[in-house]
């Protein structure tokens, strides 16, 4: 079982942590809470950090031509420099951070189908898109892990999420160290969680870690965790995955029966299927890898990419387009 770093993630305050919504409510999320005693949470609400107080009047975003304003209707008051102050300095003072889970559709912190009005009257809203403080999110942190509560319901998303966040603390750890052994092992740990990711940037990092143009190690390690950052930004797809598995079954061919590789095969059917997770032919694999002591196989995250508790196949059906 592997050893995992603590991803620090920052949250919306009103996730189950304060009742600090416009009315004064909470809404509790059960993956969040699931969660917590395998990261630490860093909570905010930008619109009570600027002063709105709770409870609240509601805000919107206003769309005049090309240009965006955070309007609070009831009282005509015009709150979008404050949070573009408040949201800049904010996240410039952030050192270390592996993602966000954000309110989905605050005006604040959504980070895409945030309702946009033509003007503080009651209308119907004429285009979506994220939030001031999930834009300013955006630019600051444009290559690490930002979600919402609501896409989180999806399992391929939350799936993709968990390996992210756990990956990318993991490289926080060994960017501190600066050190070439590190490196290598590091990268030798995610071979295949990155053939699974994309070949193409496996390639890249390989070339990266043997330094063949002698840059120094400050250079190397941003190069790599530039790249490495890159290569798991989208989820891989299920035939890459297979592709890994059926790599991985070579190491054990000859040391299986007939019906144990049947069984198998028709794991790695339903998966190919989408009736089964990505775990159920991963814990085939990970209990040969026991039994014949591979022990190369056996530091691959590719193979528990996050704490096994945290892996529940609950999907709301939602949010498929990744």
């Amino acid at each position: 079982m592997r050893k995992f770093p603590t991803p620090q993630l920052i949250v919306s305050k009103c996730l189950g942590f304060e009742a600090c919504r416009w009315n004064g409510m909470t809404i509790p999320d059960l993956f969040i809470k699931k969660l917590e005693p395998f990261v630490e949470y860093r909570t905010i609400c930008p619109e009570v950090e600027i002063g709105l107080g709770i409870p609240r009047d509601p805000i919107r975003v206003v769309k005049k031509g090309n240009t965006l304003s955070l309007r609070q209707p009831a009282t005509g008051r015009d709150v979008t420099d404050s949070m573009i102050k408040f949201s800049n300095g904010f996240l410039s003072s952030i050192t270390e951070v592996d993602g966000f889970i954000l309110k989905s559709r605050s005006p604040s912190c959504g980070i895409k189908d945030v309702k946009y009005y033509l003007g503080t009257e009651k209308s119907m809203a004429v285009e979506k898109g994220p939030g001031f403080f999930g834009r300013a999110v955006f630019e600051h942190f444009s290559d690490i892990v930002i979600e919402d509560e609501g896409r989180l319901s999806n399992f391929r998303i939350r799936e993709h999420f968990l390996t992210r966040i756990f990956s990318l603390a993991h490289w926080r750890e060994v960017e501190k160290v600066m050190s070439i052994s590190r490196l290598v092992n590091f990268h030798t740990d995610n071979k295949l969680l990155l053939m699974a990711y994309s070949q193409k940037e496996l390639r890249l990092l390989g070339k990266i870690v043997a330094n063949h143009d002698k840059k120094p190690i400050k250079d190397v390690v941003a190069d790599y965790g530039h790249h490495f950052k890159q290569a798991i930004a989208k989820t891989s797809r299920n035939t890459s995955n297979i592709n890994v598995i059926m790599h991985t079954l070579g190491y054990f061919s000859e040391g299986l029966i007939k019906n144990e590789k049947r069984h198998f095969i028709g794991i790695l059917d339903k998966y190919r299927q989408g009736a089964v997770p990505l775990s159920s032919p991963l814990s085939i694999i990970q209990s040969w890898i026991s039994r014949f002591d591979q022990k190369y196989l056996a530091r691959q995250t590719f193979f528990e990419p996050y704490p096994e508790e945290l892996c529940e196949i609950t999907d709301s059906g939602k949010g498929r387009d990744y």
